[in-house]
This record gives C-alpha cells, sequence and structure tokens, in this order.
C-alpha cells in the first residue's frame, strides 16, 4: 500500500474540514460569528489532517512542503482568530494559507513520486 494514501476516515474529515473553511468564508457576509466558529471547526479539523499526516519520503524537499503545509494551516488558524475579532484582515491571512495550501497540495504529491521513481531506479 502506498504510504501517501492516507485511510478512507481521515480524508473524509479532511475534505469536510475543507469545505467548512469555504463555507466560513460566504457565511461572514451575512453572520461574522457563525462564521468564525464555522472556521475554527474547519481548521480544527483540517489542522487534524496535516498534523496527523507527515511526509513519507527522505527528501529535503519534500520535507520543506510539509513544512509550508503547516504553515498554511497556521495562517487559517491566524485567520480565524481574526474572524473572531471582526478585522477584515482574516481575508488576507485565508488567502495566505490557502494559496500555501494548494501549491503544496499540488507539489508534495509529485515530489514524492520523483522520489519513488528515483529510489527504485537505484
Amino acid at each position: 500500500m502506498d504510504k501517501f494514501k492516507e485511510p478512507k476516515t481521515k480524508d473524509t474529515v479532511f475534505k469536510i474540514s475543507a469545505l467548512l473553511i469555504l463555507l466560513a468564508a460566504v457565511v461572514y457576509l451575512f453572520n461574522p460569528f457563525v462564521a468564525a466558529c464555522t472556521m475554527a471547526v474547519g481548521v480544527i479539523g483540517f489542522g487534524f489532517g496535516v498534523f496527523t499526516s507527515p511526509y513519507p519520503g527522505k527528501s529535503m524537499r519534500g520535507k520543506r512542503l510539509a513544512s509550508i503545509r503547516v504553515f498554511g494551516v497556521v495562517a487559517m488558524a491566524v485567520a480565524t482568530y481574526l474572524m473572531f475579532e471582526q478585522m477584515n484582515e482574516w481575508v488576507v491571512a485565508m488567502l495566505i494559507g490557502a494559496v500555501l495550501t494548494l501549491y503544496t497540495a499540488i507539489i508534495l504529491p509529485r515530489e514524492y513520486e520523483r522520489e519513488q521513481r528515483e529510489d527504485d531506479t537505484k
């Protein structure tokens, strides 16, 4: 079994949490407190998925990308705090977290596959 694949339950929690984070951004227009609570639940679930899924490879680039992914979750946690304080800067923090998360979601699996190919040729 490929170590990069996660159990189905963890994957489901991860996806639902991501949807809650997106939903919170929309709900903020109508009810900031409910949005902040929704964001908090989403970030906790998303953080659980990130923190319990370490990078399975050995390359420095992959480990660095995994660290960047953690910074993305921290930025989303900061956005949650700013939502509770009803400060509009939460948008910037969430955008930073989203960009970091998107970047690592695309590049990290590629790096792991490249590392696996290199190990197979040795």
